[in-house]
């Protein structure tokens, strides 16, 4: 009989490789979404040093990226001091200057959050307060005005932000991925990070799969390593810890399944207009913004995203969460002209979230991991909402860590 061969780990495999057989460079980023992708290009404009972008998927932008409501926030929700409020207040003024620079599509359409009760309408006035002290300019509308702006919506109360926006995002990574591009750097597709260490004479080694039968690994020396990958993030930080470390609690994610709905009038009532994004009164612990109302650049409206977890970050299966009667029910509340067979669903996304299922507000983690042991090692962790809008900040907040 013929002896089993013995199945090789991806750290054995890593292990195996010398030094001269490793493609080497100063800056490798794990996740080609809109983070990743500010972030390389954030790195390859520096002078001297080579960057490589790693994304598992086959393009870039695959995953939370793309399926959001491509929004830019005008950060008026989160803790005063929170990383999500700072650096969303300046990532949004970045977005739209780099979105003028680099003929991106975008608009700045503003936004209503909308109170139906007193409880609701104190919200609006606590958060009112909250902006003046973070510098988001937002006004207080009055009922009469608001029935005259937006005769479909149903407002008690309204507070208005005028500095929010829609961008198209697919435009915004395609001009960072040229950027990446004309700086030198290098950004490789289908490449799915399968091991990590900490390399005894500096920097880390990273096992690639390339899906490329000729060649199906790829071995990495980096400098640094910015972790990226969002819906993978936690996975791939764990890779450098041994089992029982602090990380694995740590850095859990929990994810959110989130539908979004299109809508088309079905003729048994007036067409509903609007001319900004409107959304309703979020939970306490701002786990969702709730079903709200947004517009595309080509002026359509939908509705989401509802929220389910999940236990898979792949299940991006539309089967499931709430009925189309439920959701119209929940849209109604502001849009009362809304009916069930007015909505289509339209696509699916998934957030990563460090807080749990009810769990209170947890932030961004951005860590350069000096204190645990990984210097040059930076872990961006729960870059959800407002990630899309943070990420050439929070790109800037990275270069300066290293």
């Amino acid at each position: 009989m013929y002896a089993t061969a013995k199945a090789v780990s991806a750290a054995e495999r890593l292990a195996s490789f010398r030094s001269e057989d490793m493609v080497s460079v100063d800056h490798l980023v794990v996740g080609g979404g809109v983070v990743g992708l500010a972030v390389g290009r954030e790195l390859a404009k520096r002078q001297g040093s080579s960057t490589l972008v790693v994304e598992k998927n086959r393009g870039i932008g695959m995953e939370t990226s793309s399926r959001n409501s491509e929004v830019i926030h005008a950060g008026i929700y989160y803790p005063k001091d929170s990383l999500r409020t700072k650096l969303c207040i300046e990532g949004k003024h970045m977005l739209y200057k780099y979105c003028q620079q680099h003929g991106v599509p975008y608009k700045r359409i503003g936004k209503w959050v909308v109170a139906q009760n007193d409880e609701q309408a104190e919200y609006l006035y606590q958060l009112a307060e909250h902006c003046s002290d973070v510098g988001v300019p937002v006004q207080m509308v009055s009922q009469v005005q608001a029935g005259k702006d937006e005769p479909c919506v149903r407002a008690y109360a309204v507070l208005a932000s005028s500095t929010t926006g829609i961008v198209d995002s697919h435009a915004l990574m395609g001009a960072l991925q040229q950027d990446i591009a004309d700086h030198g750097a290098d950004l490789a597709l289908g490449a799915q990070v399968e091991a990590l260490s900490k390399d005894k004479a500096g920097g880390y080694r990273v096992l690639v799969a390339t899906g490329d039968c000729n060649m199906p690994y790829m071995a990495v020396h980096a400098g640094s390593v910015v972790n990226a990958a969002g819906l993978w993030a936690d996975r791939i930080a764990h890779m450098l810890v041994p089992d029982g470390h602090k990380w694995q609690t740590q850095y859990k994610l929990h994810f959110a399944k989130g539908r979004y709905y299109t809508y088309a009038n079905s003729g048994s009532t007036p067409a509903i207009t609007v001319q900004r994004l409107i959304y309703p009164v979020p939970d306490k612990h701002i786990t969702s913004l709730g079903t709200h109302l947004t517009l595309d650049l080509g002026g359509a409206i939908r509705f989401g995203p509802d929220l389910e977890w999940i236990a898979s970050n792949t299940d991006y299966a539309p089967s499931g969460g709430q009925s189309l009667e439920h959701v119209a029910e929940a849209v109604a509340q502001y849009l009362p002209a809304i009916r069930a067979k007015d909505l289509a669903l339209g696509y699916v996304g998934i957030r990563p979230k460090l807080q749990p299922p009810g769990g209170e507000f947890r932030d961004f983690v951005i860590q350069e991991e000096s204190d645990a042991g990984f210097p040059g090692f930076i872990n961006l962790l729960g870059i959800e909402s407002p990630g899309l809008t943070s990420s050439l900040a929070i790109a800037k907040m990275v270069a300066c860590l290293l």
